[in-house]
C-alpha cells in the first residue's frame, strides 16, 4: 500500500508539473522571450520554439496531464475500495478531486502565473523532452481532432494582418499609466501602426498655408521672400500658383550668393531650382516614408486626381505623426489650444483631429475630415454661425469665431470621463 501511495504522490507531482508548465509557457512575456533569445539565452529560444508549435505543446501537456490524473485516481480508488468496499469509490472521487484541484491545478498554476518569465525558460528543456516523447500520440490525436472538425465544417484558422494589428493595438492599450511619458509612448506606438492607414492629404500643409515664390518677381524680392520664410525648401511657380515649376533650397541660394560675392542681382535663381516631385493625395504615409528614403528627398508636392496643387508634405511631417510636434526657433506655431478652468478646450479650427486624439487620447473620427473645422462642417451638414452648439461623438462643440466661411475657433467640451482624465 505504501508503494501505491508513493506512486499516487509522484503522479500528483507530475500533474502539477504539467499544469504549471502549460501556464508558464503560455503566460511568459513573448517580447521578453524574443529579446532573451536575441541575447543568446538558449532556454528562451526553446520557449519560443515550443510556442511556435502550440498544437504539439498543448497536446502533449494535456495528454500527459490527463494520463497521470486518471492513473492516480484509479490507484486511489483501488486502495479505498479494498479498505471501505463500494463506498471507497465515493471517497476516492472526493479525495482525488480535492488533491488534484488544490495541489495539481490551482497551486502550480498560480505559482507559474506569478513567475512565468522565470519559470518558462527553466522548465523548457524538460517540456521539450516530454513533447518529443509524446509526439506520436499527440499527432495521432491531432489527426483525429482535425478529421472530426472537418466533418462538421470547421476549418483551421489562420491569423491575418488585421487581427495581428488588433493584437498589437490591444497590447499598446495595456501599456497602462496616466503619466505624460506613458501617454506619449502609447501615442507613438499607435501612430507607427497607423502609418499604413493615413493618407498624405491628412497631414499635408494646405496650399493656402504654403509659402511659395512667383518666378516673375525680381531677384531681390525672391531673396527677401526666402529670408523671411521659416522654411528651407520653397516651391516656385510661374503664371499661376498651380503651375509649380520647381523647388528652391535656401542653402543652394546661399552658396550661389556667396559665389557672386553677395550680389543678389547677379544670382540666377532659376539655375538653383530642383525638379518638383508630385505625389497623389491618396499616398499612404508608410509608402511615402519609404519613398523619401529611397529618393533621399524630404519634400513632395501633393496633387489631386486632376493634377491641381493641394499642398506639400515633408519628411518632418511624417516623423511628427510618430513622435509629435518637433518645434524649432523657425517653425510656424501650431494650432493654439487653451485649457479652460471648466475642463473644456478652446481650439483653433485648423487643429488636426489626429493631433487632438494623440494629445488627449480621444477617439474623434478622422475618416471624413482632417481638421476640427472640417469635422464640425461634416457633422453639422452646414456652415454654422457663431454661438451655435453641436453635440456629436459624446463631445460638445461651441462655435466661437468664424471668418467668412471658415470656422477659426471652437470650444470643445469632452465627456465627463475624459475631463477627469479617466
Amino acid at each position: 500500500m505504501l508503494a501505491t501511495l508513493a506512486a499516487i504522490a509522484f503522479l500528483l507531482l507530475l500533474s502539477a508539473f504539467f499544469s504549471g508548465s502549460e501556464t508558464a509557457l503560455t503566460a511568459a512575456s513573448r517580447p521578453l522571450m524574443h529579446q532573451l533569445e536575441h541575447d543568446g539565452d538558449r532556454n528562451a529560444a526553446l520557449v519560443n520554439r515550443l510556442r511556435d508549435d502550440q498544437e504539439s505543446l498543448i497536446g502533449a501537456i494535456l495528454f500527459g496531464n490527463n494520463l497521470v490524473n486518471i492513473l492516480a485516481s484509479a490507484l486511489a480508488t483501488g486502495i479505498l475500495i479494498s479498505l471501505f468496499g463500494q463506498a471507497g469509490i465515493a471517497y476516492a472521487t472526493v479525495g482525488m478531486t480535492l488533491l488534484v484541484l488544490i495541489f495539481a491545478e490551482i497551486l502550480p498554476k498560480t505559482f507559474a502565473l506569478r513567475t512565468a518569465d522565470r519559470t518558462a525558460p527553466a522548465i523548457a528543456p524538460l517540456v521539450n523532452v516530454v513533447v518529443a516523447l509524446l509526439s506520436p500520440f499527440t499527432k495521432t490525436i491531432a489527426l483525429l481532432v482535425q478529421g472530426t472538425l472537418s466533418l462538421i465544417g470547421v476549418r483551421p484558422h489562420h491569423a491575418n494582418g488585421s487581427s495581428t494589428e488588433a493584437e498589437l493595438l490591444g497590447a499598446i492599450a495595456l501599456h497602462d499609466g496616466t503619466e505624460t511619458a506613458v501617454k506619449h509612448e502609447r501615442a507613438m506606438l499607435r501612430s507607427v501602426l497607423d502609418l499604413d492607414d493615413v493618407q498624405v492629404s491628412e497631414i499635408m500643409t494646405h496650399r493656402k498655408d504654403v509659402v511659395a515664390l512667383d518666378s516673375d518677381q525680381p531677384v531681390k524680392a525672391l531673396f527677401q521672400a526666402v529670408v523671411d520664410s521659416p522654411y528651407t525648401r520653397i516651391p516656385i511657380w510661374r503664371e499661376n500658383s498651380d503651375e509649380i515649376i520647381g523647388v528652391v533650397h535656401a542653402k543652394a541660394l546661399l552658396r550661389n550668393l556667396w559665389a557672386q560675392d553677395g550680389n543678389a542681382s547677379a544670382v540666377d535663381i532659376m539655375t538653383e531650382i530642383s525638379d518638383p516631385w508630385f505625389i497623389p493625395e491618396q499616398t499612404l504615409l508608410l509608402d511615402q516614408l519609404e519613398a523619401f528614403r529611397e529618393r533621399r528627398e524630404h519634400f513632395a508636392l501633393v496633387v489631386d486626381e486632376y493634377g491641381s496643387f493641394l499642398g506639400v508634405v515633408t519628411l518632418e511631417d511624417i516623423l511628427e505623426e510618430i513622435v509629435g510636434e518637433i518645434d524649432d526657433e523657425l517653425d510656424v506655431a501650431a494650432a493654439e489650444i487653451d485649457h479652460a478652468a471648466d475642463g473644456s478646450l478652446i481650439v483653433e479650427g485648423k487643429a488636426t483631429i489626429r493631433d487632438l486624439n494623440r494629445e488627449h487620447e480621444w477617439r474623434l473620427p478622422d475618416e471624413e475630415a482632417a481638421t476640427l473645422a472640417g469635422l464640425v462642417l461634416h457633422e453639422a451638414r452646414r456652415i454654422p454661425d457663431v454661438g451655435q452648439s453641436f453635440i456629436f461623438h459624446g463631445f460638445r462643440f461651441d462655435i466661437l469665431e468664424r471668418q467668412r466661411h471658415q470656422i477659426t475657433r471652437v470650444r470643445i467640451t469632452p465627456p465627463v470621463g475624459d475631463m477627469n482624465g479617466e
